[in-house]
């Protein structure tokens, strides 16, 4: 058996930036156990996988090299770009079904936008694990299906320096840590870093579900409903974002970087 194999960087419009995802798209469902082996053997923070439905929907599923997640932005964004690009769909607006419901995304010229769930955080308390794991305690602790730590400055969050021995000491699975901070350049308004614990990859380079909770929280503190995120990881990635009632749009730019053939034999 032979399955098509894109990488696809999403959140960017170069190469080497933004959050790489690996996408397999598939004929019919494969053992869970074959698609968290593939997931492994790429070894990138997500491999999705999706089969075409009758009802020219799509169901789309979502691995890291661990475990099957609930919701991934980045590959959500790399396969709604396969779809376009390389299956070449004529619609302009792709559906998902998938663990977080149905997910839309709408191609806009260059831009790929999904329309995610919005999942605002509520004030909480950090676990002793994460706070030792961090060498500069948060000035707010807020918490949704991931931490929310919430920081005086970027360059506070560049300085950022997580113990990762220390930190993958606690099971907060599927979810992670978030920190983000207001922005100081007028063309961004926040900035944001994200962690996952016991991951193959510790710190997600761009991390689109993270602005499901980024977005509403934002949109409440600095009072607007269209913004821009800068994830300032080493890889970088520009995302717009806009809230809208019990949705978030989140808005990215994808290119290709490779395409292949896995042979399972």
């Amino acid at each position: 058996m032979k399955i098509n194999l894109y990488q696809i960087d999403a959140f960017t419009d170069q190469l080497f930036g933004g959050n790489p995802a690996a996408v397999c798209p598939l004929d019919e469902w494969l053992e869970d156990s074959i698609l968290q082996k593939i997931a492994a053997e790429n070894n990138l923070a997500e491999t999705a996988f999706f089969v075409t439905l009758p009802n020219n929907h799509f169901h789309l599923r979502w691995f890291t090299p661990e475990i099957e997640m609930d919701l991934c932005g980045h590959a959500t964004l790399a396969s709604a770009f396969v779809i376009f690009n390389e299956l070449e769909y004529k619609s302009p607006e792709v559906i998902f079904e998938t663990l977080s419901g149905i997910l839309k995304v709408k191609k806009t010229e260059d831009y790929y936008e999904l329309n995610f769930p919005s999942r605002p955080p509520q004030k909480s308390t950090l676990p002793k694990i994460i706070q030792e794991g961090l060498n500069i305690p948060p000035a707010e602790v807020w918490k949704a299906r991931d931490y929310l730590l919430v920081y005086s400055s970027v360059e506070e969050i560049k300085k950022i320096e997580p113990n990762i021995s220390k930190i993958n000491q606690i099971n907060i699975d599927p979810g992670g840590i978030i920190v983000t901070a207001k922005s100081e350049d007028m063309n961004i308004d926040f900035v944001s870093r994200f962690f996952t614990p016991q991951a193959a990859v510790f710190e997600d380079p761009v991390t689109g579900s993270a602005h499901c909770t980024l977005i509403p929280f934002w949109a409440k503190r600095l009072n607007k409903t269209k913004l821009k995120a800068l994830q300032i990881s080493k890889r970088r990635g520009e995302i717009l974002c806009r809230l809208e009632k019990d949705r978030v749009k989140i808005k990215g730019k994808a290119v290709k970087y490779l395409e292949g053939r896995i042979e399972l034999l």
